[in-house]
């Protein structure tokens, strides 16, 4: 009898050691932000998304609420030498030059068509818009995003030499991964085309077309031989930038966020939008800061200018993102 109590123990004991032996250590694979600095940037993330998800504290957040938004260019993949939609745009510009013989006296065609960039960066906004609407209508939505995903393949950047959607911060992949493992829906609040962003969002950014917001142009029904379509028009429809930001995540997201991310002063009024309300919330600067693994740039640069908003951020406690002391790497293709 004895013996059968100390074989009855022994196999207890094996089977708890083998229970213990099984499970996942504590180590750094288990960290969600691996491609992060062990900075207080880091901590202040971890200790927000901790704080708004422990179930009972005063601070818990319901998954229903727990929204963040996330501006695309600069925040989530480059924007230097220019915004990645206004190369597509200007790479339209010469396909579609022999169907439009008066570009070539037209501003800001015809710098586009002579290659003056110079020129191009001193054009005015509506020029720029007036530029993007022309080369992104006259088509279907389905046509328009097969000739998007062409590009997309196809493309390469300058500097890198690699397509674009290899150009995305590996950083922000992970809290975008971070965010949603712990309940948050996110969503991109971005000043390109919403239906220029559609399109491949998934895929690299796990982001579904339904939680992109951005800029749009207008588009008619249209029954197509017997098939009904969206037809895209060159007339404005909607500028998600700067103030038309909250009015867009309003429209389309229904709730105000609770975390929200960008990286210039188009993305100043969504901070603000989101951070000074009632409950613990969060807004995040990222700060160009890397020359050597990616750019330096706020005050002075033409695309993604970071001035007003980077002041602002230690008056709202917004948290910076220092891209040379707080990111490990910068691509995916890095980490590898």
């Amino acid at each position: 009898m004895r013996r059968k109590l100390w074989r009855a123990a022994a196999g207890a004991i094996l089977g708890v050691a083998l229970t213990v032996s099984c499970l996942p250590r504590a180590s750094a694979q288990d960290d969600p932000l691996p491609s992060w600095n062990d900075t207080s940037t880091k901590q202040a993330i971890v200790d927000f998304v901790r704080r708004v998800t422990t179930s009972g504290s005063s601070q818990y957040v319901p998954p229903a609420a727990r929204v963040a938004t996330f501006d695309n260019d600069g925040t989530l993949w480059v924007e230097q030498p220019m915004y990645v939609q206004l190369v597509f745009a200007l790479e339209r510009v010469k396909a579609l030059a022999p169907l439009h013989p008066e570009w070539r006296y037209t501003e800001p065609f015809q710098s586009v068509l002579e290659g003056d960039l110079k020129a191009l960066a001193g054009f005015s906004q509506r020029s720029l818009l007036d530029l993007i609407m022309q080369t992104h209508a006259g088509m279907t939505t389905d046509e328009f995003s097969k000739i998007v995903l062409d590009w997309l393949a196809s493309a390469r950047d300058p500097r890198f030499q690699r397509p674009y959607t290899d150009l995305v911060y590996q950083p922000m992949l992970e809290l975008l991964s971070y965010l949603r493992a712990n309940g948050f829906k996110t969503f991109i609040v971005s000043g390109g085309g919403v239906e220029f962003m559609r399109p491949w969002t998934d895929k690299v950014y796990g982001v579904p077309p339904d939680q992109v917001v951005g800029s749009s142009i207008k588009t008619r029904f249209e029954m197509r031989d017997g098939i009904p379509t969206l037809f895209r028009l060159p007339e404005l429809n909607f500028i998600d930038d700067k103030a038309g930001k909250p009015v867009g995540i309003n429209e389309a997201v229904g709730r105000r966020p609770i975390a929200a991310f960008g990286n210039s002063d188009g993305d100043l009024e969504m901070l603000q939008w989101t951070t000074i309300s009632d409950g613990l919330r969060f807004g995040a600067i990222v700060h160009h800061t890397d020359a050597v693994r990616e750019y330096a740039y706020d005050r002075q640069s033409h695309f993604g200018h970071l001035d007003v908003a980077l002041e602002a951020a230690a008056a709202n406690r917004w948290t910076v993102i220092d891209m040379k002391k707080d990111w490990k790497v910068i691509f995916p293709f890095d980490a590898r």
